[in-house]
């Protein structure tokens, strides 16, 4: 039985959503794609930021091409407050529940894109309580906090 399924998204156009409820620690759904090289990336305009590009960061070599219609995982959306993570086992990638998640629940993870000068080019929509407003690492969004007027 399928856990996810695909469905209108409230964050970004079409995301998963957990077709049962799903238990903590739970293996949800495989990351796939084509292997291409750090090289590759940088030349190829088909990976420019002005588009929608699916590219999960392998290593400092390598990066993992999804965007092809056989990775349903490439409609899993940002958050500030994921219920997913996506973890290595056996050299795949994999998303897996971080915590229970309710059937028709939206399947979310943290991009844990870097902090740099176009960060402001990645608005986030998740809309948690935490959110900062762009899709930046955990790690790395108290920068944000500390840069981000006080509105008022």
């Amino acid at each position: 039985m399928k856990l996810y399924k695909n469905k209108k998204s409230n964050i970004h156009r079409h995301g998963l959503s957990a077709a049962i409820n799903i238990k903590k620690g739970q293996k949800i759904i495989q990351y796939k794609g084509k292997k291409v090289t750090s090289n590759q990336v940088e030349s190829n305009p088909k990976y420019n930021n002005e588009k929608e590009i699916y590219l999960f960061n392998l290593n400092k070599r390598y990066d993992l091409d999804g965007d092809f219609k056989f990775n349903t995982a490439r409609l899993i959306n940002h958050s500030c407050n994921p219920n997913c993570e996506v973890l290595e086992e056996n050299k795949r990638l994999w998303i897996f529940a971080m915590r229970d998640i309710k059937k028709n629940e939206e399947l979310t993870y943290d991009y844990g894109f870097s902090f740099d000068k176009d960060f402001k080019q990645y608005v986030c929509k998740c809309g948690s309580k935490n959110c900062v407003g762009y899709i930046v690492r955990e790690g790395s969004r108290w920068r944000i906090k500390k840069i981000r007027p006080v509105l008022v």
